[in-house]
């Protein structure tokens, strides 16, 4: 692979740069934000990774502008900044996947490997159009709807929703939330898979009857319509 690593931190960008290069990829390095959205704009990579903290431009706002504009790259935050709000905030903007640092490169390898074999909803998936109940998802237009009223949401809300809809009226585990939808596995104890699952409540069913996302104790998630 071809990756774009923008990082300010320069003798991490360069140890990273290594790594990578000792495991057959070949890398790009931006130390700031400017820079490193002139690269992911201008040129063809097949992965970004990039820190949230960066001069000219930080991370949330380039990562928002460069899925503007490519939409299917996949992005990595490799970042310090490490709470629940940091990560929900950067994969709102777009992100793929986070690492904290500091970080053991190993990690980094498997992330990058699972990212690189991602190939996306529509190509898993011949019919874009996915429907239950009266819930629709397209994932050419990135459209959802219910009741035929369209519900906005943000990347990895619609993610987590198609996934809930090729997987319907299953029991989902978080642990195969975070592995499928995320392509990553989260310290134990975390909560975020109930904020996701939380705020696509309140878009999906808290104006709506009836409920279609369901929580079964100890277990995990299913997408249910118990009207029925």
């Amino acid at each position: 692979m071809n990756i774009l690593i923008i990082e300010d931190e320069e003798r991490l960008a360069v140890l990273v740069r290594q790594g990578l290069e000792e495991n057959g990829y070949t890398a790009t390095l931006a130390f700031d934000g400017l820079t490193g959205k002139y690269l992911a704009l201008e040129n063809d990579y097949d992965l970004i990774i990039m820190d949230i903290i960066l001069p000219g431009v930080n991370g949330i706002d380039l990562c928002k502008e460069v899925r503007a504009v490519k939409p299917d790259i996949p992005i990595l935050m490799l970042t310090a900044l490490g709470t629940t709000n940091d990560k929900v905030e950067a994969f709102d903007a777009g992100a793929d996947d986070y690492l904290v640092k500091p970080f053991d490169f190993r990690e980094l390898h498997v992330r990058l490997r699972a990212l690189s074999k991602r190939s996306g909803l529509t190509a898993k998936h011949e019919d874009y159009i996915l429907k239950y109940a009266d819930l629709e998802l397209n994932d050419q237009t990135k459209i959802v709807k219910r009741s035929g009223t369209e519900i906005v949401l943000t990347p990895k809300e619609f993610k987590l929703l198609a996934y809930m809809m090729q997987h319907k009226e299953r029991v989902l585990s978080r642990a195969e939330i975070a592995d499928k939808v995320w392509d990553t596995h989260f310290d134990t104890g975390t909560n975020f898979i109930d904020v996701y699952i939380n705020y696509l409540r309140k878009k999906v069913d808290k104006n709506f009857d009836p409920k279609l996302i369901h929580t079964k104790s100890g277990m995990g998630f299913i997408l249910r319509n118990e009207a029925l």
